[in-house]
């Protein structure tokens, strides 16, 4: 987040407490933090809500009642000390002394012996929070159901150990270790009843009710705020049919949500009411009572006394001592007049507000006193339902007509927890800051209701707002002392204002409502609240309260607290409050009883009313009647001609273009940034992915079970190509191979998944992604479901995806894809914020990120739309339906409001294409929306040559009301004779998409489709379709629209539920993308909401943080914004005039002025147009002072769009003459004008459609709260609930901030919401791990429409091709060099065919001196007298020598060796992951030995790991490393490799191949890595188990031939020290195996050649090469006779070019690189150059040769080596030794001339020499420049001295083998560190040409003359002083010296 808070927060200090809180919170490495506010000071507010009544919430019970026993002093309580228990026995809590498991999870299950009078009873142990420890218990001694007869004492039994007769419940308590610091009561810790379930199982029961108190039920943190408006549970009623009565009780106060009806009796388990969990999936013993009780449901029945919130705690002052007792009981009875409605669609309570599921049990609804009667025929005089809020206090009973008002205890359970708002500050000893008063509150809750306006519905998170403002203002100075950390120095200043006393309160309340025009209504009542309701309900009946829509009832007294509620009486607010209650089963249900009762008849025959000229169907019918011929006649021609034209080719429309499977930028970023956390996951430590061990992808994708959906996806999928690229399907795909890998989620799901799961189970080596599309849909949990059992599709989500099997898969990801995540980021969630990918913005900064064609408007486009400075509005509302609407919900109170919309929008359609057609009198009952609508839908089709169309999307949650418009609409299309012009499509997500055969063959047309039974199957394939799509469904399944939508009409969405989600989708079936080359408004600035990712995802992009969708235009200020208040576009008409006329006379018939009437329907819709218009101008005049606009300066020019946005242009085109209408009353002219209208302007709709996103039509409630910002400047539909199956974890959490990032949201979600135990993760906290995330889990969320399906495609494809990928390796494919050099010769030795050279032969081949190895193409060529070298050849080859060497991508064959990123399960042990042996389970070992070269004794250290430790020798007394083991030469095993095997490295600790499990075939090897002693240890934490030989910290900058040096003395003195020992055993030393192997870091395969010599011996044969297993390979070399005669063995390098030739000589003479076998015994006097970094394998196969000793190459065997491109040589830089800052070197500069002031070089002496020699060796050797003829001479050494010079070896050793120097002069003489064998005359034995130069290296100054001296260089060599040279080291760093000079 960084500073984002900076600079806002200047209103309080507490402000800033809490926003840094938050802040600090979001940085927290606990990926879940505790709520902000708990971790403040909200300690008792961690508890959830009573329906998890146990674990969490016993602790504040035990603290209460610790307070409640303590005394009224705040004296620390005495702590108690437990008699120690008895010696030795045990102590472990939850187990009895006796050592046996006493906790109710153990012995759930086991037989119980209680002997008669004795009851099971659950213990809370302190030390246990989360466990019951089973009891017997005498149940004398326990309490009766009202809490009373309880004996005082105990008497009580062990369960554990059997042992009886404990009398005292402290010596019982010592018993079952309780382990208590307060003295030990049995009320305290004696909690629950044990009951068995249905299954036998023991679960917690009911609680056990101590001193009549009942259950204390905590008082909730959870907001009961759900963002509906004051929204009532769901359980308080469901509609006029159903009654509910409340009988007096023994108790003065009932708990939350208790006005329950007997429909939603299922509910009452899982409200508050109950306080008790569903624990373990059973249900309590409560929930079984209500079950049973459900039979005798029609009669009353006491349900038992229900547990409920007693007192507040003592500290809380604010709350009277009189606060009325907890303990209450309350029935609940059936209407029996409606018996057949009793039974509930489980449904409910996936929608329940959760205020009904989290509210504190303790409204107490029901109370003492006299009871009240609801007036009869409440509903029918007052045409709406009161909803009575419960306030502070008492509440009488109600009784009479109880069905017709609905009781709430929302505003309790507000006020309630506003109270807790001073516990904040209570743990810094903040005693003095009292809650809000009771009146405070009360006032403050006057002053809201009397700011609403008439058609606002109160919210109850203002009210919270508001309560928390006043409250931290009024305790200002209070809250600033306690917020400082440090004492204060100055004293505390009080602020405290005067307090509102209860006498005060109704006046002050009077007072605040005597502005508001009787809005808001006080009654005082002197006694009880019974009063103030009876008057209330007298007042109502009598019609006084016509104006007021809230009542405020007021009994105030000196002596006691106050009673209050609140009764919203207003019509439309109480219509709101009432139907917010309803779940969306349940309000499906009513509407469907609504039609099928036929109660929407009178809502019919009302509208026949309204039409002077008669009944609407009348009137159709006359129309079809009189019309029928010349309409369709004229129509058709109209609609066919296009077709025509467009067979013959005269006349086609260019726009339609279906879009191709194409990826766009943003989908490949999202794709990529999936794979990067997919490759995080595998590269984190907990090896909870391995990609290594995956060959192939494969994957399922679940959708909802939506037809439509279902069939996009397939659609997709087909043509993404990703089955063929993932190889999963061939070519040839059929559409039924493409439903395997797409499951819709209904009935059949599981067959299809079981199938998935059984796969994944095969092919461990496969990774499987399981794809959750739309994944905010179903998260109903089925443990807790409480639908049928038999209804699988609820829950199904969790059934499948939730699974064990998936979890536990290794080889299963599964990825969730959504738009609106916030119901999968709660405290419980599954998914670590880490792997949360959220789609990118698209500016950074002002740059674009992503290069785009499109734009996408999201709904923070649409909400920019309407703020002013915007052209007209995309987002509107319509008041003229509005006002309609609400004057017939006055009139048919009892009709839902759904009913009453939608009928009236039907009517509207329907007057619209009326009016269109030419029955223009029908334009007064219609709106102007709608008329614009319906005329643009109307006449698209006539203005594109080709007949394209616009599509109108109708959207009608309700199903059986979707059926209703679809039949009226069509009825009224035909009539009119538009069945052509047209369609009508009914949306039904359970079924396909069903349109007319015209229409079908004209889609057929467009999309070039010859298939003769295609049909559209998904909504996208209807471009260009004219159509109105009646959308149903209660929600959006992720169906896609096309881009010829113009219209989306949501005035039907249910805008009583309102959560973020519903209302985010319902608005994301607009979103759309348009061409960005068209500006078709000002530039729009994406800083209002951010739902829409505008900012980069800071989880992946920290740096990016702060994106905003950029644009030119200047950012306004939100301050200096105004909305235009003009969306509502009918607001002056004379039309709506009319209709509201009609409408708001309740009583009388419609009445319409005479001057209305006289107008002609032209003149009324051109003056509702031109009024519109200017309204509109008007309000942004009232915006912009003084801005003169005028009507065209807001409109775009015809050619981009005639009804730009709302279409006031066409509707003036249409309405200025009677011909221009396409129907006019005379229609006889209505064809030719219509045609000359198209002339003017033809433009195809689908054109326009590309360059505007769609207008959206909303609920003006709805608009409302989109449109209007909260205090941060967030929309306030963002601040709702986000989801109806999770809740607030506190009220009092911060607000969102407008500045937060999706990554900030998901975590503010995942602090401040839990999910309601109807949640599929509501379990998830219940596994006993701290981290509750499943590691192979991610979430990618990204706005709706957006291309999420794409992306998430493309991310297999990459996923898939990276898994290959991870399975290739690139391996150097390069020819070898020199081919030409080599000696072309007709004699070979060995047969093609042998597998092993014989010794006597092999003596005889020659030495080939010439280095073949490709990677040596740049060093020096080595000369003998055979060769003749074309200089062109090596000169050519100089251009291409730095370029990159060639490799070539191999898969990895199961034997090749791997490096420390490959884990699989054979090789964990191999690896050390084994749990025998612990990661740090390996010792280090000095082993030392003296080395005369050196002149002193070498230390080296080995590091052991105990698995490795069979391989050496140790002395027994201390443990000595004596020697490492080696077999014998006679040794013969197939699971054994003898040679030891050294690998030399550096820098590549993790890419280095050290893994050798599967190149060695599983087969037992010793295998030491060789490493510098700096690197020690990070090797060790990369290869625990291997066996590391540690070099002397000497060597730490030394090169390849240190530790190939140091590896062949140790080798040869441990085969000494191996003789010795065995020789003692009767061993001869030469039976002992004297090879080691020296393996390059690099090498991965190794290969072998089978050849078939089935012919003519010599010339027929056949050759294959295959891969094959290192142990293959050593084991055959190791068996070659008399191998003990080789000094050195080898193979060729790997090359995809190898010849026959190169292999028709088994077995070579030649050099030997990467890979060799070295014979220690053999080669005792000939060393490794310890000095060398470069080139020391040629020289070493050199000296070897020069030796006498036998090198052999195996030319049947190759090695393959990887590219690596980290560490080895490229570990060593070159850099100044003076300054850090890292400058290029030029090898030039690696010299200089001694006593300079030179820069010297940070880098050792001989790499600086051998890198100067290779880049310049020609200013030293100027003759031997490309003269190949005349070799440099080199003594004892090979130094490479670039490609263009050619060395001759000669070593100066007596009886070595030379090459003959008769006739050849050299051009040069290299004398490096040169010993005491050479000397004076063996030189004088070559000839040099005249002018030949000579240099001569050694370690100092001094040696450097006497070396000239003593080899009497001076006769033949001339030298001078400005020819001396030093590499450019420091003195310390010790050059080396070199002198050059001339051959005289």
């Amino acid at each position: 987040m960084g500073n984002s808070y900076a600079g806002q927060l200047k209103t309080t200090r507490f402000e800033e407490v809490l926003h840094n809180s938050i802040e600090a919170s979001l940085r927290s490495n606990n990926l879940v933090p505790r709520p902000i506010f708990s971790q403040l000071y909200l300690e008792a507010e961690q508890q959830l809500s009573s329906l998890e009544a146990g674990s969490r919430a016993d602790n504040e019970e035990e603290e209460e009642e610790e307070e409640e026993e303590g005394s009224e002093s705040s004296s620390p309580p005495v702590s108690y000390q437990m008699k120690p228990p008895p010696e030795g026995c045990c102590t472990t809590d939850g187990f009895c002394q006796a050592g046996k498991d006493l906790r109710l999870v153990s012995i759930s299950n086991e037989h119980i012996e209680v002997p008669s009078g004795f009851l099971l009873v659950g213990a809370k142990s302190p030390n246990l929070p989360d466990h019951l420890l089973v009891c017997a218990v005498d149940k004398r001694f326990l309490p009766d159901d009202n809490g009373h007869n309880a004996l005082l004492g105990f008497s009580g039994n062990c369960v554990g150990c059997g042992k009886k007769g404990f009398c005292y419940f402290t010596e019982f308590s010592n018993h079952i270790n309780l382990k208590l610091t307060t003295q030990p009561k049995k009320q305290k810790h004696l909690k629950y009843y044990l009951v068995r379930n249905a299954q036998g199982a023991l679960t917690k029961g009911s609680v056990i009710c101590w001193k009549g108190a009942e259950f204390r039920g905590r008082q909730s943190s959870s907001s009961t705020c759900s963002s509906t408006l004051f929204q009532l549970p769901e359980s308080s009623g469901l509609s006029g049919s159903t009654s509910s009565e409340l009988l007096p009780a023994a108790n003065p106060s009932a708990p939350a949500g208790t006005q329950q009806t007997a429909a939603t009796i299922d509910h009452i388990p899982s409200t508050a009411a109950f306080s008790s969990a569903v624990y373990n999936g059973k249900e309590s013993p409560k929930q079984q009572l209500v079950k049973n009780n459900l039979s005798s449901l029609t009669r009353p029945s006491v349900l038992g006394t229900l547990t409920n919130s007693g007192p507040p705690k003592k500290r809380h002052k604010g709350w009277s001592p009189e606060s009325p007792s907890s303990t209450e009981t309350w029935n609940l009875q059936l209407n029996p007049q409606v018996p057949n409605r009793i039974k509930n669609d489980g449904g409910s309570l996936s929608s329940l507000p959760h205020s009904a599921l989290v509210g504190p049990a303790s409204s107490p609804m029901v109370g003492s006193g006299e009871p009240v009667s609801v007036p009869d025929n409440l509903l029918k005089i007052c045409k709406a339902k009161p909803v009575i809020f419960k306030g502070h206090g008492n509440f009488p009973y109600l009784c009479g007509n109880i069905n017709d008002v609905i009781v709430s205890p929302l505003l309790y359970t507000c006020y309630r927890n506003s109270q807790s708002l001073s516990r904040a500050y209570e743990q810094y000893g903040a005693s003095t800051i009292q809650p809000i008063s009771e009146e405070m509150q009360l006032l403050l809750t006057v002053y809201y209701l009397v700011q609403l306006a008439s058609d606002q519905v109160p919210l109850i998170e203002d009210l919270e707002q508001i309560f928390m403002r006043s409250w931290r203002e009024s305790h200002l100075s209070e809250i600033r002392q306690y917020q400082q950390a440090i004492p204060q120095t100055f004293p505390q200043v009080s602020s405290q204002i005067t307090p509102v006393t209860s006498a005060q309160l109704p006046w002050l309340a009077g007072l605040a409502a005597s502005s508001c025009n009787d809005s808001v209504h006080i009654i005082e009542c002197s006694y009880s609240l019974a009063e103030g309701l009876s008057e209330m309900f007298k007042l109502l009946i009598e019609g006084k309260l016509i104006k007021t829509n809230y009542v405020v009832i007021i009994c105030a007294s000196r002596n006691r607290a106050i009673d209050s509620c609140i009764v919203i009486t207003g019509k439309y607010q109480a219509r709101v409050l009432s139907e917010s209650m309803l779940t969306p089963s349940d309000y499906q249900k009513e509407v469907n009883y609504q039609l099928v009762t036929g109660k929407v008849e009178t809502l019919g025959s009302f509208f026949s009313t309204l039409c002077p000229e008669g009944d609407i169907d009348l009137l159709l019918e006359k129309f079809y009647q009189e019309n029928q011929g010349h309409i369709s006649s004229s129509l058709s021609a109209s609609v066919n001609k296009p077709a025509a034209l467009n067979g013959t080719g005269a006349a086609a429309c260019t726009s339609y273009e279906i879009e191709r499977h194409q990826i766009r930028p943003f989908q490949l970023a999202v794709a990529q940034k999936l794979l990067s956390h997919i490759c995080s996951i595998a590269d984190s430590s907990t090896q909870n992915l391995d990609l290594g061990s995956f060959e192939k992808i494969d994957f399922l994708i679940c959708v909802p079970p939506s037809e439509v959906t279902y069939q996009q996806t397939l659609f997709h999928l087909w043509h993404s190509g990703i089955l063929l690229e993932l190889g999963l399907e061939k070519e040839h795909l059929t559409k039924q191979r493409v439903e395997q890998y797409v499951m819709k989620l209904d009935a059949e799901a599981q067959i299809k998944f079981k199938v998935f799961l059984q796969n994944s189970m095969q092919n461990p080596h496969t990774l499987f992604v399981l794809i959750h599309d739309h994944a905010h849909w179903d998260l109903m949990s089925a443990m807790h479901s409480i639908y049928p059992q038999t209804e699988l599709s609820t829950g199904l989500v969790d059934r499948l995806l939730n699974c064990r099997e998936v979890k536990e898969a290794p080889n299963i990801v599964t990825l969730h894809v959504t738009s609106f995540p916030y119901a999968l980021q709660t405290q419980h969630t599954h998914i670590s914020p880490y792997n949360e990918i959220h789609w990118p913005s698209s500016y950074s900064n002002g740059v674009d990120l992503y290069r785009e064609n499109k734009k996408y408007f999201g709904l923070s486009e649409f909400i920019e739309s309407t703020l002013s400075g915007h052209s007209i509005p995309l987002l509107r509302y319509d008041s003229s339906f509005e006002a309609m609407v609400m004057a017939l919900g006055k009139r048919f109170p009892r009709l839902h409001s759904a009913v009453i919309r939608t009928f009236v929008l039907i009517q509207h359609y329907s007057a619209a294409m009326m009016a269109v057609c030419g029955l223009s009198q029908m334009k007064n009952y219609t709106s102007v929306e709608t008329l614009e609508i319906t005329q643009n839908l109307i006449n698209s089709s006539r203005q594109c040559p080709s007949g394209h169309g616009l599509m109108v999307v109708l959207r009608i949650p309700c199903t059986p009301l979707a059926a209703v418009a679809y039949e009226r609409l069509y009825n009224v299309r035909e009539r009119l004779a538009l069945e052509d012009n047209f369609e009508i499509i009914l949306g039904n997500p359970n079924s396909g998409i069903t349109i007319g055969k015209h229409f079908v063959e004209q889609l057929k047309v467009w999309q070039k489709i010859e298939d003769v039974d295609w049909r559209p199957q998904t909504y996208l394939e209807l471009e260009g379709l004219p159509c109105i799509l009646i959308f149903s469904g209660m929600d959006p399944q992720g169906e896609s629209l096309p881009r010829s939508l113009r219209y989306c009409d949501l005035r039907l969405i249910n805008s009583s539920s309102l959560v973020r989600t519903t209302l985010e989708q319902e608005l994301g079936l607009a979103a759309y993308f348009v061409s960005s080359e068209i500006h078709t408004e000002k530039a729009v600035v994406n800083d209002v909401l951010e739902s829409d990712p505008e900012k980069l995802s800071s989880t992946d992009n920290e740096d990016e943080e702060i994106a905003t969708e950029g644009s030119t235009s200047e950012k306004r200020s939100p301050m200096k914004r105004e909305r235009s208040r003009s969306h509502d576009s009918a607001s002056s008409s004379l039309s709506s005039k009319a209709s509201i006329t009609a409408f708001c006379s309740e009583s009388s018939p419609p009445l319409i002025a005479a001057g209305d009437t006289v107008k002609s329907p032209h003149q009324v819709l051109s003056n509702s147009a031109e009024e519109t218009t200017n309204n509109y101008e008007r309000q942004k005049q009232k915006v912009d002072k003084g801005a003169q606009t005028t009507i065209s300066k807001h409109l775009p020019p015809v050619t981009e769009q005639l009804d730009t946005k709302q279409n006031i242009r066409s509707a003036q085109i249409s309405v200025t003459s009677s011909s221009s209408s396409p129907f006019s009353s005379s229609s006889s002219s209505s064809a030719p004008t219509h045609n000359s209208f198209i002339l003017q302007t033809s433009q195809c709709s689908m054109t326009k459609a590309l360059k505007q996103p769609p207008i959206v039509f909303l609920p003006k409630l709805v608009y409302d709260i989109i449109t209007s910002t909260d205090s941060s400047g967030l929309p306030k539909s963002s601040s709702l609930l986000p989801y109806h199956s999770v809740m607030w974890a506190s009220s009092f959490r911060p607000l969102m901030s407008k500045m937060m990032t999706c990554t900030e949201q998901s975590l503010y979600y995942r602090q401040w919401t839990v999910p309601k135990p109807i949640h599929m993760d509501y379990n998830n906290r219940n596994e006993g791990r701290m981290d509750t995330f499943h590691p192979r889990r991610l979430l990618l969320s990204g706005p709706p429409q957006i291309g999420k399906t794409g992306a998430y495609l493309q991310f297999l494809s990459i996923l898939s091709r990276m898994l290959i990928r991870l399975t290739e390796v690139d391996v150097y494919d390069e020819e070898e060099i020199n081919i030409n050099i080599k000696e072309e010769s007709d004699q070979y030795y060995h047969q093609p065919g042998d597998m092993w050279p014989d010794l006597e032969t092999f003596k005889k081949m020659p030495f080939d001196y010439t280095i073949h190895d490709p990677k040596y193409e740049d060093a020096s060529l080595i000369c003998s007298k055979l060769q003749t070298i074309n200089s062109e050849d090596r000169s050519r080859r100089q251009e291409d020598m730095y370029t990159r060497r060639q490799t070539t991508r191999m898969r990895l064959s199961k034997y090749a060796a791997y490096n420390t990123y490959h884990h699989c399960e054979q090789c964990h042990q191999y690896m050390g992951f084994n749990p025998r042996y612990q990661l740090y389970e390996s010792t280090l070992h000095a082993f030392a030995f003296s080395y005369s070269m050196l002149g002193e004794e070498i230390q080296l250290h080995f590091i052991i790991p105990k698995s490795k430790e069979h391989h050496f020798v140790f002395s027994q007394p201390g443990r000595q490393l004596e020697s490492m083991r080696l077999p014998l030469v006679t040794d013969k095993s197939e699971d054994y490799i003898k040679s030891p095997t050294f690998t030399p490295t550096t820098g590549r600790h993790e890419h280095g191949l050290f893994n050798l499990y599967h190149a060695m075939d599983g087969a037992s090897h010793l295998h030491v890595l060789v490493v510098k002693e700096y690197e020690m240890a990070i090797y060790k934490k990369y290869w625990p188990n291997h066996i590391m030989l540690v070099l002397p910290s000497i060597f730490n900058s030394a090169g390849v031939g240190a530790a190939h040096f140091l590896i062949k003395e140790l080798s040869y003195h441990n085969l000494e020290l191996e003789r010795n020992r065995q020789e003692e055993l009767g061993i001869k030393p030469q039976d002992i195996w004297p090879f080691i192997v020296i393996s390059d870091d690099s090498c991965v395969m190794w290969n072998a050649v089978e050849v078939d010599c089935s012919g003519d011996r010599k010339s027929d044969y056949t050759w294959t090469e295959r891969n094959v297993s290192l142990k293959q390979i050593l084991q055959h070399i190791e068996a070659t006779p008399n191998v003990t005669h080789y000094a050195l063995i080898g193979m060729r390098k790997w090359s995809s070019k190898t010849n026959s030739a190169e292999i028709k000589e088994p077995f070579s003479c030649c050099h030997v690189h990467d890979f060799i076998m070295l014979n220690v015994d053999l080669t005792q006097n000939v060393q490794y150059n310890q000095n060398r970094f470069t080139c020391d394998d040629v020289d070493f196969n050199l000296r070897v040769h020069s030796a006498g000793l036998l090198i052999c190459r195996f030319n049947h065997f190759s090695i393959m080596k990887k590219q690596i491109a980290v560490g080895g040589q490229r570990s060593f830089h070159i850099k100044s030794k003076v300054s850090d800052t890292p400058v290029s070197i030029s090898p030039a500069q690696y010299i200089c001339a001694p006593d300079s002031k030179h820069t010297f070089l940070a880098a050792p002496a001989q790499l600086l020499l051998e890198k100067y020699l290779q880049y310049h060796s020609h200013r030293f050797f100027p003759l031997s420049l490309k003269n190949y003829s005349h070799p440099v001479l080199s003594v004892d050494c090979y130094l490479n001295l670039g490609p263009q010079i050619a060395i001759c070896y000669v070593s100066s050793r007596p009886h070595s083998l030379n090459i003959s120097s008769s006739g050849l002069t050299f051009s040069g003489l290299l004398l490096y560190l040169c010993d005491s064998f050479v000397v004076a005359s063996f030189l004088k034995k070559f000839h040099f040409l005249k002018g030949a130069t000579l240099c001569v290296i050694c370690q100092d100054r001094n040696s450097l003359r006497q070396t000239v001296v003593r080899l009497e260089l001076e006769d033949e060599w001339q030298f001078r002083l400005r020819d001396e040279f030093q590499t450019a080291n420091a003195k310390e760093d010790r050059p080396l010296f070199f002198l050059t000079g001339r051959h005289i």
